[in-house]
């Protein structure tokens, strides 16, 4: 019997488990743009342990193992900002980023926040990561904007209506 794949609200003890997996998933990205400095690689727990706090995470557990994580948080004017979607590499091309991307949405979509309600979902992601653009368009999201970091590295930001 094979083991199915849950996704459910990060908890704290999760933490440490989602750092070590988005250290792994940030590796391609960062030989991609030649750049080891990226913020998902030199985040520390502490930092995390943050984001979770000011947001909401999901975790995909494959049994005990955190395959796949997201996280997002919800700005003062309703734009839900999502962030570092990662999927364990063998667990890639399953499905399992687009499962975790719907339900980050219906969260904050189903969610009365009391700072504000939702209006847009936004996320961005390196120009060169096609498979993260394939993604995103797949899910509605279109572009609005680039930001160049850098010589190597332009920032494309895409944005879909709640």
């Amino acid at each position: 019997m094979g083991l199915s794949v849950t996704i459910s609200a990060a908890e704290p003890q999760d933490a440490e488990h989602i750092l070590k997996l988005q250290y792994l998933c940030y590796q391609s990205e960062a030989e991609l743009y030649g750049d080891w400095s990226i913020e998902p690689l030199t985040q520390s727990l502490d930092a995390l342990r943050a984001e979770l706090d000011e947001g909401h995470g999901l975790v995909a557990r494959l049994g005990d193992e955190v395959v796949a994580s997201v996280r997002a948080r919800i700005d003062e004017d309703g734009t839900v900002r999502i962030a570092k979607l990662i999927v364990h590499p063998r667990m890639q091309r399953h499905g399992l980023g687009g499962r975790l991307l719907d339900g980050i949405e219906r969260h904050f979509a189903s969610e009365a926040e009391e700072t504000a309600s939702a209006k847009r979902f936004q996320l961005f992601t390196g120009h060169r990561s096609e498979g993260n653009l394939r993604l995103y368009r797949s899910k509605g999201y279109a572009q609005v904007s680039t930001r160049e970091l850098g010589p190597r590295l332009t920032l494309v930001t895409l944005e879909k209506a709640a």
